[in-house]
């Protein structure tokens, strides 16, 4: 492995210093919660070695959110970022080839470019909505190719596929004899209709999720896997093994209160993250300089500055942040021209949001 530090990870805001932003709009979450938020408090645990699976009832809790998918088909992780890397290590080798729908999160492509596979991108067009061409994937599997990636909802444009994409997705896996691994972090931040489980429909594909981003507890560093193919599921529990043997009993029994409290939660949170979407719309529609594909799921929207090719970028994201306190994500951290920027709506308050847009205005014009 030929580990490289993320550019996401190297210009985090928690790097750079939270002291030095006032509005922080590149988080691509929900605004942290503390236990108190959400009704829960630390229950009296007995710290032992726990499950190597993850907790059962916490494994149950994610099964019985899709039809066809039981307890033993999920491995909790640390994180989505442990599920994507254990997925990565166990399916990739410097022989295989691997497609992945670009922009993305970062840890699906500098994963396996650390394992050194060959590696296929389908880029997704602003001019396109940012829709993934089932086609374009399809031709670029290779006789070598164990692995398509994909995010839905899309990290970070908020764009989703519609089910007769994520159908036809699964049917090239099959048929192609690869696996579709479905990065479904956002998937409980749908505004329309939610997708079911990639897993669910098929032996070939593999879901992943967390509670870190819909929910808002990152530093509990609770994800998972899914997969109804037995034997992968091993192979994949084997790794999580060798890796750290099993979870947090603590991280698990906070997850577990929170997915109690799922339903209720996602109540309260939708319209309100529909609402602070509205609110970037809103000022999109106002600021000549900036538009975007309108996200469908997640609290994220990828923007582009409508400037002349003379515009200094790199001066603009200095400005902003320098002068206006302002941050938001870059294109650069996704591989992306740097004239589109993640902006993130779920984190910030809504006075600070407001103040983050208008900011980013006051910089343009500077």
């Amino acid at each position: 492995m030929n580990y490289t530090r993320m550019v996401i990870e190297k210009e985090a805001p928690e790097e750079y210093g939270y002291d030095r932003i006032r509005y922080n709009l590149s988080e691509s979450s929900i605004a942290d919660q503390k236990l108190s938020d959400i009704g829960l408090s630390l229950p009296d645990l007995t710290l032992f070695y726990g499950e190597h699976r993850g907790d059962k009832e916490l494994r149950a809790l994610i099964a019985a959110q899709d039809a066809g998918i039981s307890p033993d088909d999920v491995l909790v992780t640390a994180g989505a970022a442990g599920a994507l890397f254990i997925i990565s290590t166990s399916l990739l080798s410097k022989s295989d080839h691997l497609v992945v729908i670009r922009p993305n999160y970062a840890t699906n492509i500098e994963t396996p470019r650390a394992i050194g596979c060959a590696i296929s991108f389908v880029d997704l067009a602003f001019d396109d909505g940012f829709a993934v061409d089932v086609g374009q994937v399809a031709a670029a599997i290779q006789p070598n190719t164990r692995l398509i990636s994909v995010t839905c909802p899309h990290n970070p444009t908020g764009t989703m596929m519609g089910r007769a994409e994520l159908d036809a997705l699964v049917a090239l896996a099959e048929s192609r004899n690869c696996h579709l691994l479905v990065d479904e972090t956002y998937r409980d931040l749908s505004y329309g209709k939610r997708l079911p489980s990639a897993a669910s429909l098929s032996r070939k594909a593999i879901s992943v999720s967390s509670l870190s981003k819909a929910f808002g507890i990152p530093g509990i560093r609770i994800g998972w896997l899914i997969t109804r193919d037995a034997e992968l599921q091993e192979k994949f529990l084997a790794a999580k093994e060798q890796i750290g043997i099993c979870g947090s009993v603590i991280d698990e029994g906070i997850a577990r209160g929170m997915l109690q409290r799922r339903d209720a939660f996602l109540a309260t949170l939708l319209p309100e993250m529909a609402r602070r979407r509205d609110i970037v719309q809103a000022w999109i529609d106002r600021e000549p300089l900036v538009d975007w594909v309108r996200p469908e799921g997640g609290v994220v929207g990828f923007p582009r500055l409508n400037v002349d090719p003379g515009f200094d970028l790199d001066r603009f994201y200095v400005n902003l942040l320098e002068s206006h306190g302002a941050y938001v994500g870059p294109g650069h951290w996704f591989e992306m021209p740097k004239r589109f920027f993640r902006v993130g709506f779920g984190w910030p308050t809504e006075a600070e949001l407001r103040s983050g847009l208008d900011a980013i205005s006051a910089a343009l014009r500077q």
